[in-house]
């Protein structure tokens, strides 16, 4: 059957341990260097150059829950301790690569939604469109303390404060400013002297009043390639999925089989069917973890000598600390039968169920959800057939998952991705070099801006009435209240 390429992604984070917890213990692993620029600079211009369609850096801004009676062993361990903002490193990722999209978390407790909404815009146009955001909620106590609360709010409301937060930025960015109205005319005669900038018809306020926020406008940024940026959202749960089908262009999947990852994506295309939008608008990517040899024994062998170098209670400390528990004093066999009763990431806790005996999650199961649910074991050709499953399964792209940095990328460049072009799963060298720069969402999509199905469509062109020209005081009115 003939294949569709399928959305290759890098999922990075700017930290030393970010999925794999402990392989940055390994003597060819580089990501210890995450504070330095060439790193990134040198990975990300050699996805670029092999065809890779996003680099996307995961980020927190808070600590995970506690682990063995607090988060000393997250510093001890480097469980994403420290870890650096991406959008500043994405900046400057922008000047050195020209058609690889730049894709970050952010969450909505973060920044004040003009601001960041300012901040994309800019960095959109600075990159010619290669923007991409993942909208998150944060499901950490400590996240949501760094940024003036009580604790972690309720679930559901986190969702509730997201789609407001997803309103009010689009409205500033698709309709705060009309197509045209940055004129820069340097010659056109006009009645108050020589050339027009802007045209006041054309920009407006947005006058926002929600729940939570008050944002009055005018965007400051001109519209930029993509207006909003390419929209990637990861919920899992019933609420996270309703606000997937109504916002997500892509959602990131973790799911620990095919089958839970189809009945995922079917289950959220159907939803954003019945939201207006058409399923195939929500585009799904599995993170994926490879481990590859020239033979079956011998990726097997390679797994084995990862494994060996992997911190089990890093990995357990992820997955726990995001669900708020702390079980890191607990046999390792113990059944966790209390996880039901979290507030923090509950897609995650299905998932783990769905993955275990009897629907039993042990302490062990947590470590392996991590290291091993997710990860294709093989040959570049067995490779190749799982990701073909994958694909079969709902799945457009994949969202590569490191060991160690650069050589899971180089092993994946190197071995996998000849296979793949030579089955059509992925471009080839020539069509990718041949292909001129686009936005990012032109390069998933093919168009520049979100179709007129999606919600931030509504107000394109919904605030005429509060342009700057309606509220303008004219010249003789002016001079009449003065006297004159």
């Amino acid at each position: 059957m003939s294949r569709s390429p399928l959305i290759l992604s890098a999922f990075l984070m700017n930290t030393t341990s970010h999925i794999i917890g402990g392989a940055w213990r390994r003597p060819e692993a580089q990501q210890h260097r995450f504070n330095e620029l060439q790193h990134w600079v040198s990975l990300v211009q050699r996805l670029e150059s092999s065809g890779f369609d996003i680099a996307f850096f995961a980020d927190v801004v808070g600590l995970y829950g506690d682990h063995e009676g607090g988060w000393a062993s997250h510093v001890r361990r480097g469980l994403q301790i420290p870890a650096n903002d991406p959008l500043v490193l994405i900046s400057a990722l922008a000047a050195v690569t020209d058609r690889i999209g730049l894709a970050l978390t952010s969450s909505v407790i973060q920044a004040h939604p003009f601001a960041f909404a300012r901040q994309l815009s800019t960095l959109d146009h600075l990159s010619g469109g290669r923007v991409g955001w993942n909208v998150v909620t944060s499901a950490s106590e400590n996240a949501h303390r760094n940024f003036g609360s009580d604790g972690l709010a309720e679930h559901d409301d986190r969702y509730d404060w997201a789609e407001e937060y997803l309103e009010v930025c689009y409205k500033l960015w698709e309709g705060s400013w009309e197509d045209g109205a940055l004129v820069q005319d340097k010659h056109l005669e006009h009645d108050r002297g020589r050339g027009l900038h802007g045209d006041p018809d054309k920009v407006a306020k947005i006058e926002h009043t929600g729940a939570r926020y008050r944002v009055e406008g005018p965007h400051l940024s001109a519209p930029s390639p993509q207006r909003t940026p390419f929209l990637f959202q990861a919920g899992s749960s019933s609420r996270g999925r309703d606000v997937a089908a109504r916002h997500a262009e892509a959602t990131f999947s973790m799911a620990p089989r095919r089958d839970i990852a189809a009945a995922h994506a079917k289950d959220v295309r159907e939803r954003a069917a019945r939201a207006g939008r058409r399923p195939e608008d929500v585009k799904f990517i599995q993170g994926l973890s490879f481990v590859v040899g020239s033979t079956e024994a011998e990726a097997r062998a390679r797994a084995e000598d990862l494994d060996n170098s992997l911190d089990i209670h890093a990995l357990i400390a992820h997955t726990a600390g995001s669900l708020g528990v702390d079980v890191g004093h607990l046999p390792i066999d113990a059944p966790l039968d209390d996880l039901e009763h979290t507030e923090g990431a509950q897609g995650h806790l299905s998932e783990l169920r769905a993955m275990a005996p009897n629907g039993r999650v042990t302490l062990r199961d947590l470590a392996h959800f991590r290291a091993h649910a997710t990860r294709i074991v093989g040959t570049p050709d067995q490779i190749a057939d799982e990701l073909e499953a994958w694909q079969d399964a709902g799945i457009d792209g994949i969202n590569v998952i490191n060991s160690t940095i650069p050589g899971s990328y180089d092993e994946f460049i190197d071995h996998v991705l000849p296979v793949l072009r030579s089955r059509g799963l992925a471009r080839t060298a020539e069509e990718e070099q041949t292909r001129r720069p686009t936005s990012l969402r032109a390069r998933v999509t093919g168009a520049d801006r979100l179709p007129d199905s999606h919600p931030a469509a509504a107000y394109r062109g919904a605030f005429g009435h509060l342009s700057a020209t309606s509220t303008e005081t004219p010249k003789q009115q002016l001079l009449a209240g003065r006297g004159l």
